[in-house]
Order: structure tokens, then C-alpha cells, then sequence
């Protein structure tokens, strides 16, 4: 691990509840953590994982604008103004145009809950018992400007019961979700 210089400085756009913001936090409070979360921005006001940011003393945003290219400017100034080196999409419901990632031109990570490539985009969980699947799981990907196509760092699947309903399979994906993301991002950074 000599070829790490400090940590890594990241940022984390989210949506929603944020309980992936929550575990990246927790692994980057830890001594031998890879990472430093500078940044958190929100497309949401109600996204209540701003919550998390805040209690952790992160320096946080909510851009609440409708327009997607006012709220990638907006980001983008951020990002580069923090000297943001990764950005990692956790329950970010926006999809990012190809601009702003070539104008990012640093890695962008996403978490998403199916085993890419397959279900990409929304409702994976209806979709994989609509289709009587064995397994799902959680992917963590790179973003490319195809959407949920980028290389996959890290996946692991949860079995699909004939009990299961898409709320228990979601739960179940979401806590494999928390325990993967920091172990995608330890991979991820070891290979650059």
C-alpha cells in the first residue's frame, strides 16, 4: 500500500435516505481508511442522508434546481473547487450527462442493486421476481456515459427466495450494498 500518498479525497452525490453515504462515512472514519469524504451534494431538499453529512461535520449541499445543467455546473464547481479525486454515486436518481463526465475526467463510481449487466436502470427488484431469478445482488461500477455499463469493480449476490417480495429482496440487496461499497473502493484504488 506504500503508492498511497493520504487519503483519497472524495465526494458523494446521493438522493434519497442515504444509508450508502452512511457506510462510506463509517469505513472513512476508520485508522487504516483509504479515503476522506470532503463533499456531500444532494439533488433533493428531503434527502436525509444530507443528516449524515452534517452530523460528521462533511461539507454539504442540496442543489434543489430542476435543470439538470444547472445543477452539474453548480457540482462541478464544487467538485473542483474541493480538489475532489472520486466521486461516488450512492442512491443518486439522476443520470449524469456525458459533459459533466468528461469534464469531471476523474473516476465516478456508481452502486447499483442488480448484478449488472443485467436489469440496468429502475425497479431491478420487481424485475429479477418477475423473472423468477436464483439470485440478485449489488453491483459497484464505473460510469461511463452509457448508462449502468462501466466496468464492474465488485458484486455479490443474495439468493431469491419463493417467500421473497420486492421489499424484503430490496433489504436484502441494500445491506450487501453498505458491505460492499468500501471494499469496491479499497479494489478499485488498489488497482490504479
Amino acid at each position: 500500500m506504500e503508492k498511497f500518498l493520504g487519503k483519497k479525497n472524495i465526494a458523494v452525490f446521493i438522493s434519497g435516505r442515504g444509508s450508502n453515504l452512511k457506510s462510506l462515512i463509517k469505513y472513512s472514519k476508520k485508522k487504516n481508511s483509504l479515503i476522506k469524504i470532503s463533499l456531500v451534494i444532494s439533488d433533493t431538499p428531503l434527502a436525509k442522508g444530507i443528516e449524515y453529512a452534517k452530523n460528521s461535520k462533511i461539507k454539504n449541499y442540496c442543489f434543489k434546481s430542476k435543470s439538470k445543467l444547472k445543477f452539474e455546473k453548480k457540482s462541478l464547481e464544487l467538485l473542483k473547487k474541493n480538489k475532489v479525486e472520486i466521486l461516488c454515486l450512492a442512491g443518486f436518481m439522476r443520470i449524469l450527462s456525458e459533459d459533466f463526465i468528461k469534464k469531471f475526467s476523474n473516476p465516478i463510481l456508481n452502486i447499483h442493486p442488480s448484478l449488472l449487466p443485467k436489469y440496468k436502470g429502475l425497479n431491478t427488484h420487481t424485475r429479477a421476481i418477475k423473472n423468477r431469478d436464483k439470485y440478485s445482488g449489488a453491483t459497484i461500477h464505473r460510469v461511463t456515459k452509457k448508462l449502468d455499463s462501466g466496468e464492474i469493480i465488485y458484486q455479490k449476490k443474495v439468493k431469491i427466495f419463493k417467500s421473497d417480495t420486492v421489499n424484503s429482496l430490496e433489504k436484502k440487496v441494500l445491506k450487501v450494498e453498505h458491505e460492499i461499497y468500501p471494499k469496491a473502493i479499497v479494489k478499485f484504488l488498489s488497482n490504479l
